[in-house]
Protein backbone atom coordinates (compact mmCIF):
# COMPACT_ATOMS: atom_id res chain seq x y z
CA UNK A 1 0.00 0.00 0.00
CA UNK A 2 2.81 2.40 0.87
CA UNK A 3 4.45 1.62 -2.47
CA UNK A 4 1.21 2.45 -4.30
CA UNK A 5 0.98 5.87 -2.66
CA UNK A 6 4.67 6.54 -3.28
CA UNK A 7 4.32 5.78 -6.99
CA UNK A 8 1.06 7.76 -7.17
CA UNK A 9 2.72 10.86 -5.71
CA UNK A 10 5.56 10.50 -8.18
CA UNK A 11 3.26 10.05 -11.18
CA UNK A 12 1.05 13.01 -10.24
CA UNK A 13 4.14 15.14 -9.79
CA UNK A 14 5.18 14.60 -13.38
CA UNK A 15 2.63 17.11 -14.59
CA UNK A 16 1.98 19.36 -11.62
CA UNK A 17 -0.12 21.89 -13.52
CA UNK A 18 -2.58 19.27 -14.76
CA UNK A 19 -2.80 17.68 -11.33
CA UNK A 20 -3.41 21.04 -9.63
CA UNK A 21 -6.10 21.99 -12.16
CA UNK A 22 -7.84 18.65 -11.65
CA UNK A 23 -7.81 19.01 -7.85
CA UNK A 24 -8.93 22.63 -8.20
CA UNK A 25 -11.91 21.56 -10.31
CA UNK A 26 -12.98 19.15 -7.58
CA UNK A 27 -12.42 21.83 -4.91
CA UNK A 28 -14.49 24.46 -6.74
CA UNK A 29 -17.27 22.00 -7.49
CA UNK A 30 -17.50 20.75 -3.93
CA UNK A 31 -17.11 24.26 -2.47
CA UNK A 32 -20.04 25.54 -4.54
CA UNK A 33 -22.17 22.57 -3.56
CA UNK A 34 -21.44 23.17 0.12
CA UNK A 35 -22.48 26.80 -0.31
CA UNK A 36 -25.67 25.83 -2.14
CA UNK A 37 -26.62 23.29 0.51
CA UNK A 38 -25.96 25.92 3.20
CA UNK A 39 -28.19 28.39 1.34
CA UNK A 40 -31.02 25.86 1.10
CA UNK A 41 -30.80 24.89 4.76
CA UNK A 42 -30.49 28.54 5.83
CA UNK A 43 -33.45 29.59 3.71
CA UNK A 44 -35.74 26.85 5.00
CA UNK A 45 -34.51 27.35 8.57
CA UNK A 46 -35.14 31.09 8.35
CA UNK A 47 -38.57 30.58 6.77
CA UNK A 48 -39.60 28.19 9.54
CA UNK A 49 -38.31 30.51 12.25
CA UNK A 50 -40.13 33.50 10.70
CA UNK A 51 -43.36 31.56 10.37
CA UNK A 52 -43.24 30.37 13.98
CA UNK A 53 -42.50 33.87 15.33
CA UNK A 54 -44.90 35.79 13.10
CA UNK A 55 -47.71 33.45 12.18
CA UNK A 56 -48.04 30.11 13.91
CA UNK A 57 -46.21 30.12 17.23
CA UNK A 58 -45.37 26.69 18.60
CA UNK A 59 -49.04 26.03 19.35
CA UNK A 60 -52.38 27.66 18.68
CA UNK A 61 -55.64 27.13 20.50
CA UNK A 62 -58.60 27.79 18.22
CA UNK A 63 -62.35 27.50 18.33
CA UNK A 64 -63.75 24.21 17.05
CA UNK A 65 -65.22 25.83 13.92
CA UNK A 66 -62.46 28.35 13.24
CA UNK A 67 -61.04 28.33 9.70
CA UNK A 68 -57.93 30.46 9.25
CA UNK A 69 -58.46 30.63 5.47
CA UNK A 70 -61.88 32.25 5.86
CA UNK A 71 -60.85 34.59 8.72
CA UNK A 72 -64.27 34.17 10.27
CA UNK A 73 -65.39 36.60 12.98
CA UNK A 74 -68.63 34.83 13.86
CA UNK A 75 -68.95 34.45 17.59
CA UNK A 76 -69.36 30.67 17.36
CA UNK A 77 -65.98 30.45 15.57
CA UNK A 78 -64.10 32.50 18.16
CA UNK A 79 -62.77 31.76 21.66
CA UNK A 80 -64.84 33.44 24.35
CA UNK A 81 -63.01 34.97 27.33
CA UNK A 82 -59.54 33.90 26.09
CA UNK A 83 -57.69 35.34 29.08
CA UNK A 84 -59.39 32.89 31.46
CA UNK A 85 -58.26 29.99 29.29
CA UNK A 86 -54.74 31.43 29.11
CA UNK A 87 -54.54 31.69 32.89
CA UNK A 88 -55.61 28.05 33.21
CA UNK A 89 -53.15 26.55 30.71
CA UNK A 90 -50.15 28.64 31.76
CA UNK A 91 -50.67 27.62 35.39
CA UNK A 92 -50.78 23.93 34.47
CA UNK A 93 -47.95 23.73 31.93
CA UNK A 94 -44.57 25.28 32.80
CA UNK A 95 -43.33 24.54 29.27
CA UNK A 96 -45.40 27.51 28.07
CA UNK A 97 -43.24 30.64 27.92
CA UNK A 98 -46.02 32.93 26.77
CA UNK A 99 -49.62 32.67 25.64
CA UNK A 100 -51.49 35.62 24.20
CA UNK A 101 -54.85 36.16 22.47
CA UNK A 102 -55.01 37.44 18.90
CA UNK A 103 -57.95 38.56 16.82
CA UNK A 104 -57.54 38.27 13.05
CA UNK A 105 -59.71 40.15 10.56
CA UNK A 106 -59.55 41.16 6.92
CA UNK A 107 -59.58 44.81 5.97
CA UNK A 108 -58.69 47.51 3.45
CA UNK A 109 -56.38 50.46 4.07
CA UNK A 110 -57.06 53.57 2.00
CA UNK A 111 -55.15 56.83 1.63
CA UNK A 112 -56.57 59.22 -0.95
CA UNK A 113 -57.09 57.27 -4.15
CA UNK A 114 -54.77 54.47 -3.09
CA UNK A 115 -55.95 51.34 -1.29
CA UNK A 116 -54.51 48.04 -0.17
CA UNK A 117 -56.04 44.83 1.16
CA UNK A 118 -54.53 43.87 4.51
CA UNK A 119 -54.82 41.44 7.36
CA UNK A 120 -55.69 43.19 10.60
CA UNK A 121 -54.32 41.58 13.75
CA UNK A 122 -55.44 42.66 17.17
CA UNK A 123 -52.79 41.85 19.77
CA UNK A 124 -51.86 42.49 23.36
CA UNK A 125 -48.98 45.02 23.14
CA UNK A 126 -47.61 43.88 26.51
CA UNK A 127 -47.13 40.24 25.51
CA UNK A 128 -43.57 38.92 25.14
CA UNK A 129 -44.67 36.99 22.05
CA UNK A 130 -45.01 40.36 20.27
CA UNK A 131 -41.43 41.33 21.03
CA UNK A 132 -40.48 40.68 17.39
CA UNK A 133 -42.74 43.56 16.32
CA UNK A 134 -41.66 45.81 19.17
CA UNK A 135 -38.01 45.35 18.23
CA UNK A 136 -38.84 45.82 14.56
CA UNK A 137 -40.23 49.35 14.94
CA UNK A 138 -38.05 51.60 12.75
CA UNK A 139 -40.08 54.80 13.09
CA UNK A 140 -42.45 56.07 15.77
CA UNK A 141 -43.56 53.94 18.71
CA UNK A 142 -45.12 50.58 19.39
CA UNK A 143 -48.80 50.32 20.27
CA UNK A 144 -50.18 50.67 23.79
CA UNK A 145 -53.08 48.70 25.24
CA UNK A 146 -55.31 51.73 25.79
CA UNK A 147 -54.76 53.31 22.37
CA UNK A 148 -58.05 53.59 20.47
CA UNK A 149 -56.90 55.50 17.40
CA UNK A 150 -53.42 54.14 16.74
CA UNK A 151 -52.26 51.62 14.16
CA UNK A 152 -48.93 49.94 13.36
CA UNK A 153 -48.08 49.33 9.69
CA UNK A 154 -45.23 47.65 7.82
CA UNK A 155 -42.46 49.49 6.01
CA UNK A 156 -43.36 48.20 2.49
CA UNK A 157 -46.97 49.32 2.93
CA UNK A 158 -45.84 52.73 4.18
CA UNK A 159 -43.55 53.16 1.17
CA UNK A 160 -46.20 52.12 -1.35
CA UNK A 161 -48.82 54.49 0.06
CA UNK A 162 -46.37 57.26 0.91
CA UNK A 163 -47.15 57.14 4.64
CA UNK A 164 -45.18 58.38 7.64
CA UNK A 165 -45.61 58.35 11.41
CA UNK A 166 -48.43 60.70 12.40
CA UNK A 167 -50.31 60.38 9.09
CA UNK A 168 -53.90 59.24 9.11
CA UNK A 169 -55.31 56.37 7.10
CA UNK A 170 -58.80 55.00 6.64
CA UNK A 171 -59.33 51.38 7.69
CA UNK A 172 -62.31 49.30 6.60
CA UNK A 173 -62.72 46.07 8.61
CA UNK A 174 -65.13 43.15 8.33
CA UNK A 175 -67.20 42.62 11.46
CA UNK A 176 -68.70 39.64 13.25
CA UNK A 177 -72.19 40.29 11.86
CA UNK A 178 -70.97 40.48 8.25
CA UNK A 179 -70.96 44.27 7.96
CA UNK A 180 -68.02 46.60 7.31
CA UNK A 181 -66.84 49.09 9.92
CA UNK A 182 -64.79 52.13 8.93
CA UNK A 183 -62.58 54.45 10.98
CA UNK A 184 -59.66 56.84 10.62
CA UNK A 185 -56.48 55.74 12.41
CA UNK A 186 -53.24 57.55 13.17
CA UNK A 187 -50.00 55.77 12.34
CA UNK A 188 -48.16 55.36 15.65
CA UNK A 189 -45.27 53.38 14.24
CA UNK A 190 -43.78 51.68 11.19
CA UNK A 191 -42.24 48.23 11.67
CA UNK A 192 -40.23 45.71 9.69
CA UNK A 193 -39.67 42.00 10.22
CA UNK A 194 -37.49 41.87 7.08
CA UNK A 195 -40.17 39.70 5.51
CA UNK A 196 -41.57 41.68 2.60
CA UNK A 197 -44.81 39.83 1.95
CA UNK A 198 -45.84 39.82 5.60
CA UNK A 199 -44.89 43.45 6.30
CA UNK A 200 -46.68 44.65 3.19
CA UNK A 201 -50.02 43.04 4.05
CA UNK A 202 -50.26 43.05 7.87
CA UNK A 203 -51.30 45.88 10.16
CA UNK A 204 -51.77 45.80 13.94
CA UNK A 205 -54.26 47.24 16.39
CA UNK A 206 -54.43 46.89 20.18
CA UNK A 207 -56.58 43.85 20.98
CA UNK A 208 -59.26 45.84 22.81
CA UNK A 209 -59.70 48.20 19.86
CA UNK A 210 -59.77 45.33 17.36
CA UNK A 211 -62.46 43.58 19.41
CA UNK A 212 -64.54 46.74 19.51
CA UNK A 213 -64.32 47.68 15.83
CA UNK A 214 -65.08 44.13 14.66
CA UNK A 215 -67.85 43.52 17.17
CA UNK A 216 -66.07 40.48 18.57
CA UNK A 217 -66.39 41.83 22.10
CA UNK A 218 -64.39 39.69 24.60
CA UNK A 219 -63.39 37.07 22.05
CA UNK A 220 -60.28 36.10 20.10
CA UNK A 221 -59.57 34.16 16.93
CA UNK A 222 -56.81 32.17 18.57
CA UNK A 223 -54.42 31.89 21.48
CA UNK A 224 -50.82 32.17 20.29
CA UNK A 225 -48.46 30.01 22.40
CA UNK A 226 -44.66 29.98 22.58
CA UNK A 227 -42.90 27.09 24.33
CA UNK A 228 -39.46 26.64 25.84
CA UNK A 229 -38.59 24.26 23.00
CA UNK A 230 -40.52 23.57 19.82
CA UNK A 231 -39.91 19.82 20.29
CA UNK A 232 -42.29 20.02 23.26
CA UNK A 233 -45.19 20.98 20.97
CA UNK A 234 -46.61 17.49 20.43
CA UNK A 235 -46.62 16.51 24.10
CA UNK A 236 -48.12 19.82 25.27
CA UNK A 237 -50.72 19.74 22.48
CA UNK A 238 -51.77 16.23 23.50
CA UNK A 239 -52.17 17.39 27.10
CA UNK A 240 -54.17 20.46 26.07
CA UNK A 241 -56.71 18.60 23.92
CA UNK A 242 -60.30 19.40 24.86
CA UNK A 243 -63.75 18.95 23.32
CA UNK A 244 -64.24 22.72 23.65
CA UNK A 245 -61.45 23.86 21.33
CA UNK A 246 -58.79 22.70 18.86
CA UNK A 247 -55.02 22.65 19.47
CA UNK A 248 -52.76 22.93 16.41
CA UNK A 249 -48.96 22.47 16.45
CA UNK A 250 -46.36 24.36 14.43
CA UNK A 251 -45.76 21.22 12.34
CA UNK A 252 -49.40 21.14 11.27
CA UNK A 253 -49.37 24.83 10.36
CA UNK A 254 -46.02 24.67 8.53
CA UNK A 255 -46.57 21.51 6.51
CA UNK A 256 -45.98 23.47 3.29
CA UNK A 257 -42.45 24.44 4.36
CA UNK A 258 -41.61 20.81 5.15
CA UNK A 259 -42.95 19.71 1.75
CA UNK A 260 -41.02 22.43 -0.09
CA UNK A 261 -37.83 21.46 1.76
CA UNK A 262 -38.24 17.77 0.88
CA UNK A 263 -38.97 18.69 -2.75
CA UNK A 264 -35.92 20.98 -2.90
CA UNK A 265 -33.65 18.36 -1.32
CA UNK A 266 -34.67 15.81 -3.95
CA UNK A 267 -33.83 18.18 -6.80
CA UNK A 268 -30.63 19.33 -5.12
CA UNK A 269 -29.34 15.75 -5.02
CA UNK A 270 -29.75 15.54 -8.79
CA UNK A 271 -28.00 18.89 -9.16
CA UNK A 272 -25.16 17.70 -6.90
CA UNK A 273 -24.57 14.73 -9.17
CA UNK A 274 -24.59 16.90 -12.30
CA UNK A 275 -22.01 19.35 -10.90
CA UNK A 276 -19.81 16.57 -9.51
CA UNK A 277 -20.12 14.71 -12.81
CA UNK A 278 -18.74 17.74 -14.64
CA UNK A 279 -15.82 18.13 -12.22
CA UNK A 280 -15.16 14.37 -12.22
CA UNK A 281 -14.85 14.53 -16.01
CA UNK A 282 -11.78 16.71 -15.51
CA UNK A 283 -10.24 14.05 -13.26
CA UNK A 284 -11.12 11.34 -15.76
CA UNK A 285 -9.51 13.37 -18.56
CA UNK A 286 -6.36 13.80 -16.44
CA UNK A 287 -6.04 10.05 -15.95
CA UNK A 288 -6.74 9.31 -19.62
CA UNK A 289 -3.95 11.68 -20.64
CA UNK A 290 -1.71 10.05 -18.05
CA UNK A 291 -2.46 6.59 -19.47
CA UNK A 292 -1.53 7.66 -23.00
CA UNK A 293 1.65 9.39 -21.82
CA UNK A 294 2.73 6.35 -19.81
CA UNK A 295 1.81 3.62 -22.28
CA UNK A 296 5.39 2.31 -22.58
CA UNK A 297 5.82 2.46 -18.79
CA UNK A 298 2.65 0.44 -18.32
CA UNK A 299 3.93 -2.08 -20.83
CA UNK A 300 7.22 -2.43 -18.96
CA UNK A 301 5.44 -2.90 -15.63
CA UNK A 302 3.20 -5.55 -17.17
CA UNK A 303 6.18 -7.25 -18.82
CA UNK A 304 8.07 -7.61 -15.54
CA UNK A 305 5.08 -9.26 -13.89
CA UNK A 306 2.84 -6.52 -12.47
CA UNK A 307 -0.72 -7.80 -12.47
CA UNK A 308 -3.55 -5.90 -14.10
CA UNK A 309 -5.31 -5.40 -10.77
CA UNK A 310 -2.12 -3.81 -9.42
CA UNK A 311 -2.04 -1.35 -12.34
CA UNK A 312 -5.75 -0.69 -11.78
CA UNK A 313 -5.09 0.03 -8.10
CA UNK A 314 -2.23 2.35 -9.07
CA UNK A 315 -4.44 4.63 -11.14
CA UNK A 316 -7.30 4.50 -8.64
CA UNK A 317 -4.83 5.57 -5.94
CA UNK A 318 -3.87 8.57 -8.07
CA UNK A 319 -7.55 9.45 -8.42
CA UNK A 320 -8.01 9.07 -4.66
CA UNK A 321 -5.15 11.49 -4.02
CA UNK A 322 -6.64 14.04 -6.41
CA UNK A 323 -10.04 13.58 -4.70
CA UNK A 324 -8.45 14.01 -1.26
CA UNK A 325 -6.75 17.26 -2.23
CA UNK A 326 -9.94 18.43 -3.93
CA UNK A 327 -12.16 17.58 -0.97
CA UNK A 328 -9.85 19.37 1.47
CA UNK A 329 -9.80 22.43 -0.80
CA UNK A 330 -13.59 22.22 -1.20
CA UNK A 331 -14.09 22.10 2.55
CA UNK A 332 -11.93 25.20 2.97
CA UNK A 333 -13.61 27.10 0.12
CA UNK A 334 -17.17 26.05 0.90
CA UNK A 335 -16.71 26.50 4.65
CA UNK A 336 -15.27 30.00 4.22
CA UNK A 337 -18.08 31.10 1.87
CA UNK A 338 -20.77 29.60 4.09
CA UNK A 339 -19.31 31.24 7.20
CA UNK A 340 -19.16 34.64 5.50
CA UNK A 341 -22.77 34.51 4.31
CA UNK A 342 -23.89 33.12 7.66
CA UNK A 343 -22.58 36.33 9.26
CA UNK A 344 -23.62 38.87 6.62
CA UNK A 345 -26.16 37.05 4.46
CA UNK A 346 -27.06 38.20 0.98
CA UNK A 347 -30.13 40.18 -0.09
CA UNK A 348 -33.13 38.58 -1.78
CA UNK A 349 -35.68 40.71 -3.61
CA UNK A 350 -38.69 38.72 -2.41
CA UNK A 351 -41.12 41.30 -3.83
CA UNK A 352 -40.25 40.17 -7.37
CA UNK A 353 -40.26 36.43 -6.73
CA UNK A 354 -44.00 35.93 -6.37
CA UNK A 355 -43.68 33.57 -3.41
CA UNK A 356 -46.74 32.99 -1.26
CA UNK A 357 -47.39 30.76 1.74
CA UNK A 358 -43.80 30.89 2.99
CA UNK A 359 -42.40 33.78 5.02
CA UNK A 360 -38.93 34.12 3.50
CA UNK A 361 -36.62 36.75 4.91
CA UNK A 362 -35.39 39.61 2.71
CA UNK A 363 -31.84 38.49 3.51
CA UNK A 364 -30.78 34.83 3.39
CA UNK A 365 -28.30 33.59 5.99
CA UNK A 366 -26.54 30.34 5.18
CA UNK A 367 -26.35 27.43 7.61
CA UNK A 368 -23.89 24.62 6.92
CA UNK A 369 -24.68 21.37 8.72
CA UNK A 370 -22.29 18.55 9.60
CA UNK A 371 -24.58 16.07 7.84
CA UNK A 372 -24.27 17.96 4.54
CA UNK A 373 -20.49 18.27 4.93
CA UNK A 374 -20.10 14.52 5.42
CA UNK A 375 -22.62 13.67 2.69
CA UNK A 376 -21.02 15.90 0.05
CA UNK A 377 -17.47 14.83 0.99
CA UNK A 378 -18.34 11.15 0.60
CA UNK A 379 -20.34 11.82 -2.57
CA UNK A 380 -17.40 13.70 -4.08
CA UNK A 381 -15.05 10.81 -3.33
CA UNK A 382 -17.41 8.25 -4.81
CA UNK A 383 -18.14 10.20 -7.99
CA UNK A 384 -14.44 10.97 -8.55
CA UNK A 385 -13.40 7.34 -8.10
CA UNK A 386 -16.18 6.12 -10.37
CA UNK A 387 -15.11 8.60 -13.05
CA UNK A 388 -11.51 7.37 -12.80
CA UNK A 389 -12.41 3.69 -13.05
CA UNK A 390 -12.68 3.67 -16.88
CA UNK A 391 -9.15 5.03 -17.61
CA UNK A 392 -7.71 2.88 -14.80
CA UNK A 393 -9.34 -0.23 -16.29
CA UNK A 394 -8.08 0.73 -19.73
CA UNK A 395 -4.51 0.83 -18.37
CA UNK A 396 -4.88 -2.49 -16.56
CA UNK A 397 -6.10 -4.27 -19.75
CA UNK A 398 -3.23 -3.17 -21.98
CA UNK A 399 -1.26 -5.95 -23.67
CA UNK A 400 2.45 -5.69 -22.72
CA UNK A 401 3.71 -6.08 -26.31
CA UNK A 402 1.39 -3.44 -27.74
CA UNK A 403 2.09 -1.10 -24.81
CA UNK A 404 5.86 -1.42 -25.30
CA UNK A 405 5.43 -0.38 -28.93
CA UNK A 406 3.38 2.62 -27.76
CA UNK A 407 0.16 1.38 -29.37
Amino acid sequence: MFQLFKMAFRDLGRNKRRTILSALAVSVGMGLLLLMSAVLVGEMRGALQNTIQLFSGHLQIRGLNYDENKISLKWEDLIENPQALIDTVTAQYPQIVDATPRLVASGIVTRGENSRGVQVIGLDPESEANQVYRQGVIAGDFLTSDDREGILIGQPLAEKLGLAVGDQINLLVNTSNGDVQEQMFTIRGIYTTNTFGYDESTVFLPLAKAQTITGAENRASLIFIMLQDRDQADSVAAALQSPNYTVVTWRDMNAMIVQVEDFANAYMTIFYLIVLGITATVVSNTLVMSVFERTREIGILAAIGMKGRRILAQFLTEAALIATIGVIGGLILGGALSYYFELYGFPMDISKMGLTGILINNRIYTHLTLDNVIYLSVLTYIVTLLASFAPARMASRMEPVEALHGK
